[in-house]
């Protein structure tokens, strides 16, 4: 999947206006290595003038977004709906801290976000 990222920065180098996606294109990394998928997808989605939409579990990746949605997924009477939540900037600090530490949300994991948040 990183390879996808590496090719698809060189092949829309000249396109603009594309809105490009990506499902865990940072699976199975973490640290400074989703970060530096992160700032590559940030790039991607500068030097298009469109947009890139991000699916990740990776907070590194979801700390360098302009925009931050959860979804939520429930089971009811055996059917499965999913829900798109629009984050505010508090809201965000949160839903990172969460994806850093889990249910459990500390001070440190929040401080820990909002030094995701500041880049």
């Amino acid at each position: 999947s990183r390879f996808l990222l590496a090719l698809k920065v060189c092949l829309t180098s000249d396109e603009t206006g594309l809105t490009l996606i990506f499902d865990e294109i940072d699976r199975g990394v973490g640290g400074a290595t989703a970060d530096a998928v992160g700032r590559r997808l940030a790039a991607l989605a500068g030097q298009s003038g469109g947009q890139v939409l991000v699916v990740t579990h990776s907070p590194q990746v979801a700390a360098l977004g302009q925009h931050h949605w959860r979804v939520e997924k429930a089971v009811s009477d055996g059917m499965t709906r999913s829900n798109v939540v629009a984050l505010d900037p508090a809201a965000r600090v949160d839903e990172i801290a969460r994806m850093l530490s889990g249910d459990q949300i500390t001070d440190e994991a929040r401080q820990a976000a909002r030094a995701l948040l500041a880049g």
